[in-house]
């Protein structure tokens, strides 16, 4: 279902925003941690990487077009 309504956009934008904090806290955690797993890390990562490029994409769908 894709997500259209501008409150929507906002309401999910913070979600993801919080999601991708939490996971940069983990990660911080978990890389100077005894015995970190590092296949662990590297999930972890890649769904960091993931979440900042679905914020991106919803942030420039806040953007209104403009016609030159």
């Amino acid at each position: 279902m894709p997500v259209q309504d501008h409150a929507e956009i906002v309401h999910l934008l913070a979600e993801l925003r919080l999601e991708h904090r939490d996971l940069d806290a983990t990660i911080n955690q978990r890389t100077f941690a005894f015995g970190n797993d590092e296949l662990q890390l590297t999930r972890l990562k890649k769904r960091k990487l993931l979440l900042k490029d679905h914020i991106a994409r919803l942030e420039s769908k806040l953007i209104p077009d403009l016609d030159a």
